[in-house]
């Protein structure tokens, strides 16, 4: 009889250490199950934004900013466009979700002559507009009905007669603004004339003119130095309070979470650095 209850105790024993080894493993395993959802999928696919970009500097800067947008969720893919007009009608057709290669005038133009409803999300970069050297080494040189080529859109060309006009080249009307054109020339003492050239290709037509007012990205793709040019926007002039560069979006879509990831990256100190140290004052953050 003694040995009968001798065994009956072993075996509720045993059966009690294993049910504890069950209930050990089982909690093991609903704490790792825990700890396996709150930490985030290491194979979770990330959310895709397509932007559409100049190739400089606005390209350069959006994959550097592809690196620290991954850490929030994003595969930033980019898309180079060489010219103005193909990244809005894109972005239009929701080819795109952003674009980054213009300032608020040009788009403003671009809106009203096709019917597009594009905005922006926000500012991030100023380039100072450069008059460089082709035929003429120096201001002080250019001789009368000397040859000076300007970006042929309404909204550059303006820009570029007022940094023109800055240097005493010209004088426009009272009150000039961004909406200048060459009819708004009201002194012209050398007799300038005006070569009105895509901006893309400005930088390839030094060698056939005397001077060339160039915008900041196209002077870098031509290899040119802002630091070489004769003359260059002041930071405190009305062009460097206008020509911000900015996300372009399509209106409704600036307050989506995806666009407001992407402008928070290229605000942030990392890629402001980024952009002081990479391009040597031809690119300036914006404020």
């Amino acid at each position: 009889m003694k040995k009968v209850i001798s065994l009956l105790l072993v075996g509720a024993l045993s059966l009690g250490a294993l049910a504890g080894c069950a209930s050990s493993a089982n909690t093991t395993s609903t704490a790792a199950s825990t700890a396996a959802s709150a930490a985030p999928s290491a194979t979770a696919e990330l959310k895709k934004i397509v932007i559409g970009a100049s190739p400089t500097p606005h390209a350069i800067i959006l994959k550097e900013a592809a690196k620290l947008l991954k850490a929030k969720g994003y595969d930033l893919v980019v898309k180079e466009f060489s010219d103005y007009i193909i990244p809005n009608t894109a972005l239009a057709s929701k080819e795109l979700d952003a674009n980054y290669f213009q300032h608020q005038p040009y788009l403003d133009k671009f809106n009203k002559e096709n019917g597009t409803t594009i905005v922006s999300a926000g500012s991030i970069h100023y380039e100072p507009f450069g008059v460089y050297a082709g035929k003429t080494k120096a201001l002080a040189d250019l001789k009368d009905g000397a040859t000076i080529a300007v970006p042929n859109d309404t909204s550059n060309e303006a820009r570029a007669l007022l940094l023109l006009q800055a240097n005493g080249l010209i004088k426009l009307k009272d009150g000039a603004d961004i909406t200048v054109t060459q009819k708004d020339i009201v002194e012209n003492k050398k007799n300038i004339k005006f070569t009105e050239i895509e901006a893309a290709q400005l930088a390839r037509t030094l060698p056939d003119v005397d001077l060339a007012v160039i915008n900041g990205n196209y002077a870098l793709e031509g290899k040119l130095k802002v630091s070489d040019a004769l003359a260059v926007e002041a930071k405190d002039s009305l062009a460097a309070t206008t020509y911000a560069n900015i996300i372009a979006v399509r209106k409704g879509d600036e307050n989506r979470e995806d666009i407001k990831a992407l402008v928070e990256v290229l605000k942030s100190a990392e890629i402001q650095d980024f952009i002081t140290k990479t391009f040597n004052g031809a690119v300036i953050p914006a404020k």
